[in-house]
């Protein structure tokens, strides 16, 4: 816990969260799925704080995605006992897996191969294989298998044949972060709901119970209109949001709960430079904007109220050293913001720009103090 302590006291770059931001965050998507009837299972990927997901579910333990064992192994520790880890399986991750299930965590991984599927078959935690979910594709954008591709039932058989449980099916809309607008947006949520029921048919008809139909993108999670056949959804960026989520429709700036706290160190007034000793050590690389119809650079520029600098971006950074300028074609002026002024970057990516740091220092609502520091799960 920190005492007297403001933006204006600490080491710059560092990352601030404001809680009420993301409490309000929370409550918005936890409504919206209670309407639609379906529960959940947060993605703890983006924020890996034991802080944040104690938001999630008024300070009790619940159901979370991880996408790392370190993660899972973090928050077993902290009594959560329904885990999905939703990154493909290796063999040589079968130890830790197995270590966690022994502790009495239902941990689920994640697959999409028959070659997986055979390896995961002779790992055993007692009496009981490890439990599976089957990734499905829904558009192409990374792993899993296609809902009508011949191989699902096989990959299912392969786990059933060597006594692991085929739990069901989960789908990630990863192509729905370039949905720009509401009807693309419902349009992504309902492809990723008929894709992942379908999956779950086509296992059942081939005799398996396939109990979890696991759904979700932040973007999809609040654009779904109708989740029939679904028995959870994923979502994590949520917490925080960031630019890319904005860009797209699914939030405003306004609601973006995470920034990070920069100094000015000095001026190329011949370019239109202002330079922040916040590099992409502190924001990352992440240009997630730079494909939306308004590139954003490396982030939007506050100062410590959060009030934005018209057309002022965080246009180029080097690892430890930020470059601010106006937007291309502004007719603002360049803010006159002398050596030691602190201001804020708003993020393009969250998940990227908390990697970056280990911790967050938490502000009172509507304040420059900090009340907390909420520490980071590392590792892997």
């Amino acid at each position: 816990m920190i005492t007297r302590s403001t933006l204006n006291d600490l080491e710059t770059p560092f990352l601030a969260v404001n809680p009420a931001t993301v409490a309000a965050n929370i409550d918005r998507l936890r409504k919206h799925l209670d309407e639609l009837g379906v529960p959940l299972r947060a993605h703890v990927k983006t924020a890996k704080s034991l802080d944040v997901a104690a938001l999630l579910h008024d300070g009790q333990p619940g159901p979370i995605t991880v996408s790392t064992l370190a993660e899972a192994e973090a928050f077993a520790d902290a009594g959560y006992r329904d885990i999905v880890y939703a990154v493909g399986i290796t063999p040589h991750k079968f130890a830790r897996v197995t270590m966690l299930r022994r502790r009495g965590v239902d941990l689920v991984v994640l697959l999409d191969s028959v070659e997986q599927a055979a390896a995961l078959a002779t790992a055993r935690t007692g009496m009981t294989g490890i439990p599976a979910l089957i990734e499905i594709d829904c558009d192409g954008h990374r792993g899993g298998v296609r809902p009508d591709d011949p191989v699902l039932p096989v990959i299912a058989r392969t786990l059933a044949d060597g006594g692991a449980e085929v739990r069901g099916v989960l789908v990630h809309a990863g192509e729905s972060y370039y949905a720009d607008g509401a009807d693309r947006l419902r349009a992504a949520a309902e492809n990723e709901r008929r894709c992942a029921v379908q999956a779950a048919e086509v296992l059942r008809a081939a005799g398996h119970e396939a109990p979890v139909v696991s759904v979700g993108s932040t973007p999809t999670a609040h654009f779904a209109a109708d989740l029939t056949g679904v028995t959870e959804v994923r979502a994590g960026n949520f917490v925080f949001f960031d630019l890319v989520m904005a860009g797209i429709g699914v939030c405003s700036t306004a609601d973006l709960a995470m920034t990070v706290v920069t100094t000015v160190i000095g001026h190329r007034l011949d370019k239109g430079w202002i330079l922040t000793d916040g590099g992409w050590m502190a924001t990352s690389r992440d240009r997630g904007t730079a494909r939306q119809r308004v590139d954003q650079g490396y982030g939007l520029v506050a100062d410590l109220d959060g009030e934005l600098y018209p057309d002022l971006l965080m246009s180029d950074a080097s690892q430890e050293h930020g470059v601010l300028s106006l937007r291309p074609g502004s007719t603002a002026a360049l803010p006159d913001l002398p050596v030691g002024t602190r201001v804020r970057i708003l993020p393009n990516h969250a998940c990227a720009t908390a990697a970056q740091h280990d911790r967050y220092h938490v502000t009172e609502p509507d304040s420059t103090a900090v009340v907390a520091v909420w520490p980071r799960v590392q590792g892997w």
